[in-house]
């Protein structure tokens, strides 16, 4: 069988598959190893006092939440993503959270976006373009509904360099690569943005890179190798005994302190011409 993206056909999970989708969300969204990488581009945002911003792909709307909290936001914010699960998910814990009137969320398609043009002061693709059909056609849009001099942000993980440390190095070595393989629709699309990004009207102002590192514990790692391992064995990448032995060395490493796991994490902020 073929590896499918979980994320790109979301829609085809049956409910055991989603609810680790959405721990996963939820558990990533709580790690301050990776939450601080949001903080870092949102501060740099510079919005104007009321501000309408985008997420596309929000997932459980995490990220909304987050930016709907912060001190130096005060204006609203929209979430759009393919799961009606993920958008009840999103519509739920903002509620819960008492920001349900600061951010709103929907269904709808990324590569085609049922929204008016020049609406928006930023949008957001927070760990999305990695899963998409066609990157292009979804940065396009991003392009099209943000306000001329508004801000497009694309933060995602360069995903070649996702490694987990592990005593049988040609087994780390397979595993790194399907899980790679079996989660990312495009690995790698974080290297293409120098020259997409200008040839979509977008203008870049800002751009860096951040290793997630965690070394003798694990919490975002844990969540990614617990959610995505059965990826691996259902696309036949590697053998289900290995899969399952390479996940019970991680969880051991993790409890005994011994753990190592990595991967780079870039971000872009452009403006439309």
């Amino acid at each position: 069988m073929a590896a499918r993206d979980p994320h790109r056909f979301v829609n085809e999970l049956d409910d055991a598959a989603l609810e680790r989708i959405v721990a996963r969300l939820e558990n990533r969204a709580k790690d301050q190893v990776f939450a601080r990488l949001f903080d870092k581009y949102a501060e740099r945002l510079d919005l104007p006092p009321v501000a309408q911003v985008l997420e596309v792909g929000c997932g459980t709307g995490a990220m909304m939440r987050f930016l709907a909290r912060r001190m130096d936001f005060s204006g609203t914010g929209l979430g759009v993503d393919q799961s009606p699960v993920l958008i009840e998910a999103a519509k739920k814990y903002a509620r819960d959270e008492a920001v349900a009137d600061r951010v709103d969320f929907r269904v709808g398609d990324a590569h085609s976006l049922d929204l008016p043009g020049d609406t928006f002061d930023a949008v957001i693709a927070h760990t999305l373009i990695s899963h998409v059909t066609d990157p292009a056609e979804v940065i396009g849009e991003m392009a099209r509904v943000v306000k001329p001099g508004g801000t497009v942000v694309i933060f995602d993980g360069d995903y070649s360099s996702l490694t987990y440390g592990c005593p049988d190095h040609d087994l780390g070595q397979r595993m790194d690569a399907a899980l790679a393989t079996a989660t990312f629709n495009n690995p790698l699309i974080m290297r293409d943005l120098p020259r997409l990004l200008p040839e979509l009207g977008l203008v870049i102002h800002e751009a860096w890179g951040d290793a997630v590192v965690e070394i003798g514990g694990g919490s975002f790692f844990k969540s990614f190798a617990e959610t995505y391992a059965p990826a691996v064995i259902k696309a036949g990448l590697v053998p289900a005994e290995a899969v399952e032995s390479w996940l019970k060395a991680q969880l051991q490493a993790m409890d005994e302190g011994k753990f190592f796991g990595a991967c780079n994490y870039y971000t872009y902020m452009a403006r439309r011409s």
